[in-house]
């Protein structure tokens, strides 16, 4: 019996997600200034960050199956920082501390040291309404 590959797997998503991730922090360092455009940016980061994040969990499941505590815990210690990114960016987008993300963005690069970028691939529709839906979940958990 061949292997069944899942070409939607948690790894492919995740590789696309760090692919957007990487083009945006570039394109986030070209800009001078806070705009429109950069705080759809940073938000779509917010959502590329949480979606890695939430499939590392899928990922480890088929090694624990099999008893690779040790490779799931040391890849779940790899994927530490997304978490934690993804509640960076939100609070800075929350606060309006507009001035603390290019500090944070600068933590980030050395998550994406194996990501070249020769040219951008991702077009501004990815982004392009992210803030304003972002804002908008944050005053539906409030109200709730």
């Amino acid at each position: 019996m061949s292997r069944v590959i899942n070409p939607d797997s948690p790894g492919k998503l995740r590789r696309q997600l760090m692919r957007t991730s990487a083009e945006i922090i570039r394109r986030l360092s070209l800009k001078h200034k806070v705009d429109d455009e950069a705080r759809d940016m940073a938000a779509l980061l917010v959502y590329c960050f949480r979606e890695i994040d939430a499939g590392i969990d899928e990922s480890v499941r088929a090694w624990e199956k099999r008893d690779y505590w040790v490779k799931a815990e040391q890849f779940r210690l790899r994927w530490a920082w997304v978490g934690k990114a993804a509640d960076d960016l939100h609070q800075i987008i929350m606060t309006d501390e507009w001035d603390r993300l290019p500090p944070t963005l600068i933590k980030l690069l050395p998550e994406f040291r194996d990501i070249k970028i020769s040219k951008f691939t991702r077009k501004p529709t990815l982004w392009q309404g992210s803030y304003k839906r972002l804002m908008r979940e944050n005053s539906n958990h409030r109200e709730a």
